[in-house]
C-alpha cells in the first residue's frame, strides 16, 4: 500500500490502451494515480488500475480542473486518444470549455490543447510528459521488420514525409497514403485507419503510408502512435511499407506488430527527421534495427 506522501500524477485520459498501461507503469514507480475519464472514449477497465477515477463528458473542462484540485493534482498527463467525430456529437462543454472555445481562432488539436493546458496551468496543474513512464515504446532508429523497402518505396518514403511534415505544420493531420509519388489520401479527422483505407483503395496496392508528428509538435499533448491494428489495415489493403519517425512515435504490441508485418510482407521503417530528409532516407538509414539485424540478410531488396 502506498503511503500518504506517495507523489500524485494525474491522467487526462482518452480512448486506447496507453492510459492502461501509463496507469501500471506509474503506479509500478509508487506514484498514486488520480485519472479523469472521458465517457464512451475511455476503457472502463482504467477504473482497476488507477487510485481514483472521476468521469467527465468531453468539454467538461471545469469538472475536470475541479477533480485535480480537489484531490492535490499539481501535475498531470494527457494520454489516448479523442475520437475527433465525438465533437459533432457528444461535445458537453461546461462555462469553463466554453470560455476557452470562445476564445480560439481554430478548432485545431494543437490549438485545443494548448489551451487547455494553459487554462491549467493557472489553476495550478502543469502538464507533463507521458514517454517518460514508458519509454520503451518509443520508435528506434532503423528497419524493424526483415523486409526493407525498395528503391521505389524509398522515394515513396522521402516524398510522402515531405507532404506529412507539410500537412502537420496545417494542424491537420500525421499521416499520408502516397504512392509513385502521388498522394493518394491525408489524415483528417477520420484518423489513420480510415486514411490507410482510403488511400489503400486508389492505390490497389503496394501502398506506402507515412505517419510523422507536426513540425514544433509538443509532444506532451500528442505523441503519433501505431501499432498491430495498424498494420492489419494497411494488410487489408495490400499496403507496402509503414515509416513512421523515430523518437517521436509510440509503437504499440511490438513484436505482434513486427511479427504480422512480416507476414504479410510489409515494411516498417523508423527515421529520424532532419532539414535534410530528402538526403536522409535511404538504404544506409533503413538498415534493420538491432532487434532484427540478425535475421536479416545483408542482400538488398531489388
Amino acid at each position: 500500500m502506498m503511503g500518504k506522501n506517495s507523489r500524485i500524477v494525474g491522467m487526462i485520459a482518452g480512448g486506447g490502451q496507453f492510459p492502461l498501461l501509463i496507469a501500471e507503469a506509474a503506479k509500478k514507480q509508487g506514484m498514486r494515480v488520480v485519472a479523469v475519464a472521458h465517457q464512451d472514449e475511455t476503457d472502463p477497465r482504467l477504473s482497476d488500475r488507477v487510485d481514483e477515477i472521476v468521469w467527465i463528458k468531453l468539454g467538461q473542462l471545469g469538472q475536470l480542473i475541479k477533480a485535480f484540485k480537489r484531490r492535490g493534482v499539481t501535475e498531470a498527463l494527457m494520454a489516448g486518444t479523442i475520437t475527433k467525430k465525438r465533437m459533432f456529437e457528444n461535445l458537453r462543454p461546461d462555462l469553463k470549455g466554453l470560455t476557452i472555445m470562445s476564445k480560439l481562432a481554430f478548432f485545431h488539436d494543437d490549438d485545443i490543447l494548448k489551451a487547455v493546458s494553459g487554462e491549467l496551468a493557472r489553476e495550478g496543474v502543469n502538464i507533463i510528459g507521458s514517454t517518460q513512464f514508458l519509454p520503451e515504446l518509443i520508435a528506434p532508429e532503423g528497419c524493424l521488420t526483415t523486409r526493407r523497402p525498395n528503391k521505389a518505396e524509398r522515394e515513396d518514403i522521402r516524398f510522402g514525409w515531405k507532404m506529412a511534415k507539410a500537412l502537420g505544420h496545417l494542424d491537420i493531420g500525421q499521416c499520408v497514403v502516397v504512392r509513385k509519388k502521388t498522394v493518394l489520401a491525408l489524415e483528417a479527422i477520420d484518423g489513420t485507419d480510415a486514411t490507410i483505407l482510403r488511400g489503400g483503395k486508389l492505390a490497389k496496392e503496394k501502398a506506402v503510408v507515412v505517419k510523422v508528428s507536426k513540425p514544433g509538435q509538443d509532444l506532451r499533448f500528442d505523441v503519433p502512435c501505431v501499432g498491430l491494428e495498424t498494420i492489419r489495415t494497411l494488410s487489408r489493403v495490400k499496403g507496402a511499407v509503414l515509416a513512421v519517425e523515430a523518437g517521436n512515435t509510440l509503437l504499440f504490441d511490438r513484436p505482434e506488430m513486427i511479427a504480422e508485418a512480416d507476414s504479410k510482407d510489409i515494411a516498417i521503417v523508423s527515421l529520424r527527421s532532419d532539414s535534410h530528409c530528402s538526403e536522409s532516407i535511404n538504404s544506409k538509414n533503413l538498415s534493420p534495427s538491432d532487434e532484427v539485424a540478425g535475421a536479416v540478410s545483408e542482400q538488398e531488396t531489388p
